[in-house]
């Protein structure tokens, strides 16, 4: 019996061969699938998250071809309210705010600056105009606004610290190291914080921190600092005495650290002494209180004793 043999038929070693490499291919799919899913779920993101970023850059790219097309054309104002409203159908407009960074002062006055931008769409929001309007802020020393895509304006607020307490005519202020004002404080709030008096003495606390730190025992007992004259202080301490010092920086940090060594050994603070005056560059005048009236009654009592003892003899 004849027996018809193909041409061009496939071997035993050219299909085991098939098979090989079609087993290959599919373990390659595996392996390439289940790395890029591991790829995937480490990602600090969620699903969904990831989508919409994946949707933010698919419309960006589209969104700036569609402007390039546009401006080709002459009409680059279309192609940019295109843009917006591309933007906006797709979610990416303001229905969120984050403040960050605020302790002190009323973050209501923040969320009024950006609150404005309200359900507008993400590319409108002017970031640089947002951040020159919460400069003006009197708490606020720095801010930061960004965009977190894709509905929310995160503000990052940098605040100053408040230092001291400006004593103005029927009010005070408090202020900060810059002498910066940041807003007005009630009288027993002062009380608890150092105060600073005198025409300019705002100006001057950086000057007055140098001073203070010159003597660091004294520091926390200094009450009030006052600017006298635009060129010297007067210190009141928390016991009421008051210390006035001499004019220049170099002069009143000695004189400063003079009584504080002088206090060490006497305890001037919360004496008898009211007053402690070392404007003289070599001596220091002290005041007591009633001790002028003693001496008068003094000298007067000495004075009828002696005309007393006169009439006698005569």
């Amino acid at each position: 019996m004849a027996q018809t043999i193909r041409r061009g038929g496939k071997g035993v070693r050219r299909a085991a061969a098939t098979r090989n490499t079609r087993a290959k291919v599919a373990k390659a799919k595996r392996t390439t699938g289940s790395a890029l899913d591991r790829a995937i779920g480490a990602l600090p993101v969620s699903e969904h998250r990831l989508h919409q970023l994946m949707l933010a850059m698919i419309l960006g790219v589209a969104a700036t071809a569609a402007w390039l097309v546009a401006s080709m054309a002459g009409v680059p104002t279309m192609a940019a309210v295109q843009l917006v409203r591309l933007a906006g159908d797709a979610g990416f407009e303001v229905r969120r705010v984050e403040v960050r960074g605020v302790e002190r002062m009323n973050e209501l006055k923040v969320y009024e600056k950006v609150l404005a931008e309200r359900d507008r769409a993400m590319p409108l929001v002017d970031l640089q105009r947002l951040r020159e309007e919460l400069l003006q802020l009197s708490w606020v020393e720095d801010a930061r606004v960004s965009r977190q895509l894709p509905d929310t304006l995160v503000v990052d607020i940098v605040e100053r610290s408040p230092r001291a307490v400006l004593k103005k005519p029927g009010r005070y202020v408090l202020i900060d190291a810059k002498g910066h004002e940041l807003e007005p404080v009630k009288a027993d709030r002062a009380k608890t914080m150092l105060t600073l008096a005198g025409p300019g003495a705002g100006r001057q606390i950086a000057t007055l921190d140098r001073l203070l730190e010159a003597a660091p025992a004294l520091k926390p007992q200094v009450r009030e600092a006052e600017w006298v004259g635009n060129r010297r202080w007067n210190l009141t301490f928390r016991t009421g005495q008051v210390l006035a010092l001499p004019q220049g920086d170099k002069e009143s940090a000695s004189a400063l650290v003079a009584f504080a060594k002088l206090d060490g050994v006497n305890r001037l603070l919360g004496g008898q002494v009211a007053y402690f005056d070392m404007r003289a560059p070599d001596r220091i005048y002290l005041r007591v209180p009633g001790r002028a009236q003693q001496a008068a009654r003094e000298a007067a009592e000495k004075a009828a004793a002696k005309a007393k003892a006169q009439a006698a003899e005569d």
